[in-house]
């Protein structure tokens, strides 16, 4: 299984970095054709669409006859056998502004459950990889969450969701945790933010509404590196929808404050 789920890696990294060499390619195209989906702030651009179209079109060659799952192009959530699910651009509006985070989120799920991904930044280069039991590395480092074990010291990821009625709910509950945080981060991509838990870059991330493309990679590189991880429909005291990262040492201090402020009723 060791060797399988290596062997799935190294196609989601190979897949994951044409599909960031297009991204990084056609941006300033891209940007002058962009559309929304939930919201006027929820944007897409052509790259997501045609990042989403390679990976498909690569997938379809190396792994055939395996559904995929995109953010943009859709696929249904299949729940036995090999399954793989693709975020083309996560962090699309830093990707429209020019700001460099954002990432290629692709990741292989055996009945549901994540068993090989890759995050690629297309504007560093960096990769970072993850499989089941065989941890989690950015490059050849492998990583280990932070060992923080006070939460008034640690420093929490977090992110809004796109209807303004249900921001500001979340924002009077994170009025509420701030003081009891060293400080709180708001980056725009829930992959990178994940995979910042796993190298210890952040102590914990939580964060409303992802998609399965959000996390099916990230959430793996975390859970790896050693984070409590508690993905949606997992956590109902956090809201069905929640997905939840911390080091141990603070996780179930984290956890209690969130319920304690209202996160699980916004």
């Amino acid at each position: 299984m060791g060797l399988e789920l290596r062997s799935l890696v190294d196609v989601a990294v190979r897949v994951a970095g044409e599909a960031g060499a297009l991204v990084r390619s056609m941006r300033e195209e891209a940007v002058t054709d962009v559309d929304t989906k939930s919201t006027v702030t929820d944007v897409v651009t052509a790259a997501d669409r045609a990042s989403e179209r390679l990976v498909r079109s690569l997938l379809a060659e190396l792994r055939p006859g395996e559904p995929v799952i995109g953010e943009e192009e859709g696929g249904e959530a299949a729940l036995e056998g090999l399954t793989w699910v693709v975020d083309p651009i996560d962090g699309t509006v830093n990707y429209l502004y020019g700001i460099p985070h954002y990432a290629v989120s692709l990741a292989a799920q055996l009945d549901g459950v994540s068993v090989a991904g890759v995050v690629l930044e297309p504007a560093s280069g960096r990769v970072w990889t993850a499989w089941q039991g065989g941890g989690a590395w950015l490059g050849d480092q492998r990583l280990a969450v932070s060992d923080v074990t006070r939460l008034d010291v640690s420093l929490l990821g977090y992110g809004f969701a796109y209807k303004a009625e249900r921001r500001q709910r979340q924002a009077d509950t994170w009025a509420g945790l701030a003081t009891r945080l060293r400080d709180i981060r708001r980056a725009g991509a829930a992959s990178l933010d994940l995979c910042s838990v796993a190298a210890g870059r952040l102590d914990a991330y939580v964060e409303h509404a992802l998609g399965r493309w959000d996390w099916a990679a990230g959430g793996l590189l975390a859970k790896e590196a050693g984070a409590v991880v508690l993905l949606p429909g997992e956590a109902p005291e956090l809201g069905a929808d929640a997905t939840f990262a911390a080091a141990p040492g603070i996780a179930d201090a984290l956890f209690a404050a969130l319920v304690e402020c209202g996160f699980g009723k916004v």
